[in-house]
């Protein structure tokens, strides 16, 4: 997986970000890396819990003061560490070139305001426009995502909208300033199937139109299918799997990785009896596993995996991945395994 430093419009470095809470400290994002490169978009999949969010929040420096903190690594966004930049010069990426749609539109639209006064507010915020130019440019924004009557939908506020409808809202208020890197968390939450598919095709469409590089946040393996070139698989806090979209599907390496495929039900199979589940759980950020995190719930495991973290290697076909399976220490345990 080679890619070509001027390509990239986003490095990750490995990225930590911690909380600290009465009971000690929380690694929710432990050493994280991966890029995207211009025009292309990557997937960061994995249970709740494993850091996804978080990864993306402390990208775009919105963690909340106080209770989580960047604690390490780089977040390089076109040769620039964003860690570095200041306050005021991280508001001025944010919406101008990072944009973010967020889970839930209803949540995050401000019920105050109609949908066109937020828009045209981001807009004069970032391209220093004047009222009157920032509402010709938000109605023209709802026209982009597919919004009917623009004119009279800017003037309506959330809750007259449908699910649908805000979250194309969101889309608008993302891309009203044309930014070069678009993170959408988990943007087709709550959606019914019908108006999931037409989301992530207005996305798409959209990304290839503006030529917008695109990081997906996602549980949903079918999303991931659809849309990414590439995919960061996280557990716990990590990056256990990283690869193009192809080998993740057609010859993923990572045990969890594999049992995240085997849980998703295939149309094209009748079943009997119950899905294929990975078992366990996921283990408490308080008491992290000391080897690897998957270890507990891995049908593989051995003695090695619950006493020694293994690195995110690259292997033969340069994909990477995070199990000893993977290394050279693994043909060692085997032949001691089948000595006893």
């Amino acid at each position: 997986m080679t890619e070509s430093k001027k390509d990239l419009i986003l490095e990750v470095k490995g990225l930590r970000t911690s909380f600290f809470t009465d009971e000690g400290e929380v690694k929710a994002v432990d050493g994280v890396d991966f890029s995207i490169e211009k025009g292309k978009t990557i997937g960061i999949v994995g249970e709740s819990g494993s850091g996804k969010s978080i990864t993306s929040l402390s990208i775009l420096r919105l963690l909340e003061e106080g209770i989580g903190k960047i604690v390490g690594g780089e977040v390089i966004f076109k040769g620039q560490n964003l860690l570095n930049k200041s306050k005021k010069e991280m508001r001025n990426i944010r919406g101008n070139n990072i944009s973010m749609i967020f889970q839930e539109p209803m949540t995050s639209l401000n019920p105050t305001l109609t949908c066109g006064e937020q828009i045209a507010e981001s807009i004069r915020i970032h391209q220093k426009l004047g009222r009157k130019e920032a509402w010709v440019k938000a109605v023209d924004a709802l026209r982009l995502v597919g919004i009917p009557s623009p004119e009279s939908r800017a003037k309506q506020y959330p809750f007259e909208l449908s699910g649908g409808m805000r979250q194309r809202v969101m889309i608008a208020i993302a891309l009203a300033c044309n930014p070069e890197l678009l993170i959408a968390d988990e943007p087709t939450t709550a959606l019914d199937v019908t108006i999931q598919a037409q989301i992530l095709d207005l996305i798409k469409n959209l990304q290839q139109e503006l030529g917008t590089s695109l990081m997906i946040i996602t549980h949903d393996l079918g999303v991931v299918a659809e849309m990414c070139d590439k995919v960061a698989v996280m557990y716990c806090g990590k990056v256990v799997e990283y690869a193009d979209v192809k080998t993740i599907f057609n010859d993923p390496k990572h045990p969890y990785t594999i049992g995240l495929l085997n849980s998703v039900p295939k149309h094209d199979q009748d079943y009997e009896g119950d899905l294929a589940v990975i078992e366990g759980s996921v283990p408490s950020p308080f008491n992290l596993p000391q080897g690897c995190r998957f270890a507990p719930r891995c049908p593989y495991a051995r003695e090695i995996c619950h006493s020694q973290l293994p690195e995110l290697v690259t292997a033969e076909d340069g994909d990477q991945v995070r199990c000893w399976i993977h290394t050279d220490q693994w043909d060692k345990v085997e032949e001691v395994a089948g000595k006893r």
